[in-house]
């Protein structure tokens, strides 16, 4: 995005060092923290935290052995049959209490897998998260599909089931929910929707591991789930992904495909082949990730514990309103956000506020912009390929729908938030993240006329 943090260069930076604003409106005045605030440090006040903040990713010299060993045996792919690739796969679908996992290459990969798996081909239309990063709607493309867009709650940022049915046609072949930051879809109207008109749904929780909806994992809701242990992660190992689901003939089509084609268990194929490609995960990737279990649920519990005291503590903050989550679901927040209201702080602009922030010692960045205008969609539906398969009035109205997506574009605008790396953080961190925002506001007339 231009003029943006990337939203991996934005966590590495912060690890080194419509119901939503109306709700907002009628809370009360700017004043309210002026008696007793600091000045703000970009207006040469003591910044509100000077400790640093903890490094992402973590490694342990006690993991090493583990990894070497696969090193030294000199059979790193999986190809062979054994190893920790399965001994991972079983591992995590145990944790989530799916009755099935695949490992694969990447998050990006388990998305391209599982629509392929679900049928998704040339033609066809996938109806997907806007509010999300850019391979959420690449992966239907790679399909040579097009990718629809549901609108987003700006008050969740995540699908809002209410705009899906309107958007549905016959070409439509499944839904795909982002659980975006760590935040769980509202999946019971989703799942409800995909039911009725016969469509699949792959849950992207590439951010969401460990997020939970009324008591079951995301990743387990829909038809397949799709997880990420990139660099950034929850759950890293570099790069590496992951297949869920409750099919043993939607998982052995997936283990198929993503293993050159070959037959698996009730999926024959041809004889021995079909279709596919190589996405299978290293052995050593899986031995890293094997040693990380217990650290997810530790970091997970602290992320939370965090995030609670941060959003109880920034309801309180006129023009600031924190993320709402379903009912009964808990996040896990990879990227920690919140709601902002410029005219709660004297029409001090987004922008300057994460800039003051930032002079306060606290990393945050604006979020995902309106990516459907960032011109990897034109480039697409402007193919010869996309126009062999679409008429040019249907391509036409394609591209117009985006302006509709009024809910994603005041998420896109109002959205403030900082990686998960802060929220491992002590609780007087927490504190300062608070003091900041307090401080910011009191001072909100004064900042706003700063150059």
């Amino acid at each position: 995005m231009k003029n943006q943090l990337t939203r991996r260069n934005f966590i590495q930076t912060a690890a080194a060092g419509s119901a939503a604003l109306t709700w907002l409106g009628g809370r009360s005045g700017p004043n309210v923290f002026a008696a007793d605030a600091d000045k703000p440090a970009v207006l040469g006040g003591k910044p509100a935290h000077t400790g640093g903040w903890p490094k992402w990713p973590e490694w342990r010299q006690e993991w090493e052995a583990q990894v070497l060993d696969v090193l030294r045996s000199g059979k790193w792919s999986r190809a062979g049959g054994g190893g920790p690739v399965p001994e991972f796969e079983a591992a995590w679908a145990k944790f989530l209490g799916v009755k099935r996992a695949l490992a694969t290459s990447s998050g990006t990969t388990a998305l391209i897998t599982s629509l392929h798996v679900v049928g998704v081909d040339a033609g066809d239309e996938v109806i997907v998260s806007p509010f999300t990063f850019n391979a959420a709607y690449n992966v239907i493309l790679n399909q040579r599909a097009l990718p629809v867009f549901s609108d987003t709650d700006p008050a969740t940022l995540t699908m809002d089931p209410a705009s899906i049915e309107s958007r549905i046609t016959e070409r439509t072949k499944a839904i795909l929910p982002v659980h975006i930051y760590g935040m769980p879809c509202d999946m019971d109207p989703i799942n409800a929707i995909a039911k009725k008109h016969k469509l699949a749904v792959v849950e992207d929780a590439c951010q969401a591991n460990m997020a939970e909806y009324k008591g079951r994992k995301c990743g387990t809701l829909g038809d397949l789930g799709c997880f990420s242990f990139q660099n950034s992660k929850h759950m890293p190992a570099g790069e590496g992904g992951a297949v869920t689901g409750m099919s043993d003939d939607l998982l052995d089509r997936c283990h198929s495909y993503h293993n050159c084609g070959r037959a698996v268990g009730t999926f024959k194929g041809h004889g021995s082949f079909t279709r596919g490609t190589n996405y299978r995960m290293q052995h050593f990737q899986a031995a890293m990730l094997l040693q990380r279990f217990d650290c997810l649920q530790k970091e997970t519990q602290i992320r939370r514990d965090n995030s609670s005291y941060l959003n109880a503590g920034l309801a309180k903050i006129p023009g600031i309103a924190p993320a709402r989550l379903p009912e009964n679901s808990s996040g896990v927040y990879y990227l920690f956000p919140f709601l902002y209201d410029a005219q709660q702080f004297n029409g001090l602009p987004r922008a300057k506020f994460t800039r003051a922030m930032g002079a306060e010692g606290i990393p945050c960045g604006a979020g995902y912009g309106e990516q459907y205008n960032d011109g990897i969609i034109d480039e697409a539906i402007n193919s010869t390929g996309y126009k062999r398969l679409w008429s040019a009035d249907r391509l036409k109205t394609y591209r117009e729908s985006f302006n509709e997506l009024k809910g994603t574009k005041q998420a896109c605008e109002t959205v403030v938030c900082f990686s998960h790396s802060l929220l491992m953080a002590d609780r007087s961190a927490m504190d300062d993240i608070l003091t900041a925002i307090r401080k910011i506001h009191a001072h909100s007339a004064e900042l706003a006329k700063k150059a």
